[in-house]
């Protein structure tokens, strides 16, 4: 196992929310994320680099060990499943909800409801938990057009202010899950370089708890 220690984090606000604590844990890129079209960044650290990836990649690249860490969502750790990850800190960052949507009342008196989402998983696993039949569809964007256009009853989604929702006629029907992003750990990484990780675990703990205090 190499001794770099690689972190993974994903484009957009997840980015954007987490390089302020990881240099607060005393990590920072040598140049800006955002001014490079470099996917492997250097960092001030000797021996720890940054990759930037898709969100919904983060998990495998550290499951299969090609990152050590790596910064995810929630809705995305549940999507994926988790498997081989360490999941030891809440960042408390880029905070939401996940929450079945649709017109009121659509989630009632129905037998068995269409429900178009990108969390094919976790809707399952949902409406299953509850004894409830579905049909999924799955979407990439634009959940709130399809109980508008027909394509289905409810969808599945997560939801910040719930604004695009109310002017689409939708509404928050039930709460799923609430969401931020967590730090995750692959486990042989963990043993092999635990001190290395440990001691930047224990870095954004207590950059994390600052901003809670």
């Amino acid at each position: 196992m190499s001794d770099i220690l690689t972190i993974a984090l994903s484009k957009g606000r997840i980015l954007e929310d987490t390089l302020p604590l990881l240099a607060e844990a005393g990590i920072e890129p040598a140049e800006p994320p955002g001014r490079s079209r470099k996917l492997v960044l250097d960092t001030n650290r000797e021996g720890v680099k940054i990759v930037i990836l898709r969100a919904t990649d983060v998990p495998t690249y550290v499951q299969y060990g090609a990152a050590d860490l790596g910064v995810a969502g929630k809705d995305v750790l549940m999507e994926h499943g988790g498997r081989d990850l360490y999941e030891p800190l809440d960042l408390g960052i880029a905070r939401c909800r996940m929450m079945v949507a649709g017109k009121p009342g659509a989630n009632e008196g129905h037998d068995a409801l269409r429900v178009a989402t990108k969390f094919v998983n976790i809707t399952r696993r949902y409406f299953a938990e509850q004894g409830r039949q579905v049909e999924t569809v799955k979407l990439y964007g634009s959940m709130e057009l399809a109980p508008l256009a027909g394509l289905a009853d409810l969808i599945v989604d997560l939801v910040d202010t719930g604004n695009t929702l109310k002017a689409n006629g939708l509404e928050p029907l039930e709460h799923i899950a609430d969401i931020s992003s967590r730090l995750i750990v692959n486990r042989a990484a963990m043993k092999m370089k635990h001190r290395r990780i440990k001691g930047l675990i224990d870095r954004l703990a207590a950059a994390v708890n600052a901003r809670s205090t």
